[in-house]
Order: C-alpha cells, then sequence, then structure tokens
C-alpha cells in the first residue's frame, strides 16, 4: 500500500490537471477508495487546493501537500474497513477484476462527459494484481476489455504473484504493458519506471519485451480455458464438448450424417 499511495502522488505531482481514482477489487466486492462518493468526500475533493478548512484534520500534517494527505488518508482508512469487514465470510483466492474494471470504466465516461467543451481527455487503466485468475469472469472481463478498447482506454497490468493470461489479453488488445514483478522489493521502482510515463511517449523508454500471450478462451459450459472447442455458428459461444443445442442462443444444430454410398450399376456384357 505504501508503494501504491507514492505512485499515486507521483502520478498527481506530473501535472495539476491529472485526476485519480482508486478501487479496491476483492472477493465479494468491488469498491471505491478514493475518491468517496458521498457528499462530504465530494465537497473535501471539490475543495482540495483552495482551502484547508474543507479537509480533515486528520488527514493534514506539516509540510505536507493537503491533496496528497487526503488521498493517503482516504486509501489507508478505507483499506481497513474492507479487509475488516471481509474476515467475517468466506475467502477465495480470485478477485472481482472484471467488476473493478467496469466500474472504472463507467467513472472514466462520467469525468469525460463532465469536460467542457475542445478539452482533451486520455484515460488509462493500471492493474496491480496479486490474486488468481477465475475463468468464470471471462465473458463479463472481456466485455470490459473491448469496451475499453472502444474508448481508446489503455489498460496496463502489475503482476504482484499468479501469471494472468486474462490481464495479458487485455493489454495487448489496449495497446497497454503487462509486467510480471520479479522482487517484490522493487515495487514501486518498477511502478515509477514502467507505469508512470504517459502511453504516448513509452516507446521512446526501453521497457521490457512483452510476454507470450495466452490467447486461450473460456469455455461457456465449464468456464475452463481450452485450446481447442465447439463455437456456436448464431452468438459465438464457446464449449469443449460438442452439444446438438446451444445453451446460451438456443439454436439447434442438424446433425450430418455420414453420406450414403450410391451403388455402382454392374455393366452387363454381351455374350
Amino acid at each position: 500500500m505504501d508503494c501504491v499511495m507514492v505512485f499515486a502522488n507521483s502520478h498527481l505531482m506530473l501535472s495539476h490537471v491529472n485526476k485519480l481514482a482508486v478501487i479496491a477489487a476483492h472477493t465479494n466486492q468491488s469498491q471505491f477508495l478514493y475518491p468517496k462518493h458521498d457528499s462530504s468526500a465530494e465537497a473535501t475533493v471539490a475543495g482540495s487546493g483552495e482551502s484547508s478548512n474543507s479537509l480533515p484534520v486528520d488527514f493534514v500534517n506539516d509540510g505536507k501537500y493537503e491533496l496528497f494527505g487526503l488521498v493517503d488518508g482516504f486509501l489507508q482508512s478505507e483499506v481497513k474497513k474492507l479487509v475488516l469487514n471481509s474476515l467475517e465470510g468466506e475467502i477465495y483466492s480470485d478477485s472481482l477484476i472484471a467488476g473493478a474494471m467496469t466500474m472504472a470504466l463507467c467513472y472514466i465516461h462520467r469525468m469525460e462527459k463532465e469536460c467542457s467543451f475542445g478539452q482533451t481527455f486520455s484515460s488509462r487503466i493500471l492493474v496491480i494484481k496479486g490474486s488468481e485468475d477465475n475463468p468464470a469472469q471471462y465473458m463479463n472481463f472481456m466485455n470490459a476489455v473491448f469496451t475499453a478498447q472502444k474508448q481508446n482506454v489503455v489498460i496496463d497490468a502489475c503482476i504482484l504473484e499468479n501469471e494472468s493470461g486474462l490481464l495479458q489479453q487485455a493489454c495487448d488488445i489496449t495497446g497497454g504493458v503487462y509486467l510480471e514483478i520479479p522482487q517484490m522489493a522493487g515495487l514501486l521502482q518498477y511502478l515509477l519506471w514502467i507505469f508512470l510515463p504517459d502511453p504516448n511517449i513509452r516507446h521512446k523508454l526501453t521497457l521490457p519485451p512483452k510476454a507470450q500471450v495466452d490467447y486461450r478462451a473460456a469455455c461457456f459450459c465449464h468456464r475452463n480455458l481450452i485450446d481447442i472447442g465447439y463455437v456456436c455458428s448464431v452468438c459465438l459461444s464457446i464449449f469443449c464438448t460438442f452439444s446438438p443445442i446451444c445453451s446460451t442462443c438456443q439454436t439447434t444444430f442438424k446433425l450430418l450424417g455420414p453420406p450414403k454410398l450410391s451403388k455402382k450399376k454392374s455393366k452387363k456384357t454381351a455374350s
């Protein structure tokens, strides 16, 4: 979390017009950590940098930029609440990344609509992931990825552990960077070196080579990643085993039997 907070503050420090949103994807929910969508938080965000009276006293320290203190305070308190609330339920090894990405795209769309006429707006999503992939989220995840591609939103992935084939596809489709952190001690250096620069200037940097993308798809029947499967010709659903009826669109396929062998007529020979 310390590395994430330093990275977030560095992004805000690059330009006074930069915006920041942090979303946590947990095992059973995804929620905004910053900014908070309530009246008091929105008033605080709107007044940040103008008057110190609009900031919570606990988030303002002597000699520290007020907006940085606001971001750090919200992230620390909201992560603590999220972890403590999740201890009561079951613990899973995966998280709802597809839901968090959808929330991020909705937030980006709202910010674009609030832009003044003639103002350009560029956005990107950085996924810092330490959980396992959940093939059951494949359809929702890929829908979010293609939506990001249509909106020209770059998706980057910083993998702490558990290699992610889904995020490899997301980064390759949207033109982002996929990186597995080799050493956790250097997490902050990798965040500032690779993910902080704008995507438009990354071609001028010496970045790690691209990893081979795993383009396996998840079947609709068992949610398993497969290399070879059956595709519905109507709705393009993917199945690992053959079925005469598509479970998604209920299309019935005609079964073609083996071709009938025509009998050759024997020629009568003249005596």
